[in-house]
């Protein structure tokens, strides 16, 4: 109530509990709202000594929150009875909590499908090869065509984030970029020299040869 422990809320004096007052003007006669209740018709002559008169004193604690799958974000929960509590012993408001969603290392998220970037070597793009990639929910094979070219983008059905809506699942989108190597060993610079003149390019210049197998996978 407002009221200090043992003591109640007290009748108005100035309105006589009616909550508002009448004034004439003139042939008219116009109700007002009492100034000195607010309205309520009643007073508090011993204010409560915790709330200070207000009937509401402030707490706070922690609940136990569960996200459901899916969200991103500014999505917005609302945990119904969990706000403030009312006026004169009125029922609770609403709590309502926004969520913010951290940057993943690997993952990259769109809407509900997620994106993936898969470093591959140049002999796995030309050859073809099969690879393990990490999903949301654990690793997964991909096969690799041969000749395979840097940008080339895989989509894994049903492997990304659910509709928070209930409406399915989005896609795992798999991006290729092709690594191109920089130490080469003896033999395998032989291996690349004996590539190029397959193939009958001039390598004369090796930094021109790898030069070209970077643009052939642009």
């Amino acid at each position: 109530s407002g009221a200090e422990k043992g003591t109640s809320k007290q009748t108005c004096p100035e309105c006589g509990g009616a909550g508002q007052l009448r004034v004439a003007q003139g042939f008219f006669s116009i109700a007002r709202t009492c100034a000195r209740c607010q309205g309520e018709g009643t007073i508090i002559t011993k204010p409560c000594h915790a709330c200070g008169g207000s009937g509401r004193v402030k707490h706070t604690r922690k609940i136990h929150l569960k996200i459901p799958a899916g969200v991103d974000n500014g999505s917005r929960l609302k945990i119904a009875g969990e706000g403030e509590a009312g006026h004169n012993g009125g029922p609770r408001g609403n709590l309502y909590v926004q969520l913010y969603v951290r940057d993943h290392e690997h993952f990259t998220r769109h809407g509900d499908d997620v994106l993936y970037e898969l470093e591959v070597s140049i002999t796995q793009a030309a050859l073809g090869a099969q690879v393990e990639v990490p999903t949301l929910e654990g690793k997964v094979k991909l096969k690799i065509p041969a000749g395979t070219q840097t940008g080339k983008t895989f989509r894994l059905r049903g492997k990304g984030f659910p509709n928070i809506h209930g409406y399915g699942r989005g896609d795992e989108l798999v991006k290729i970029f092709v690594k191109i190597p920089t130490n080469l060993s003896g033999a395998e610079r032989k291996l690349f020299e004996e590539l190029a003149r397959i193939r009958g390019e001039n390598v004369t210049d090796s930094k021109t040869f790898f030069n070209k197998v970077k643009e052939s996978f642009k």
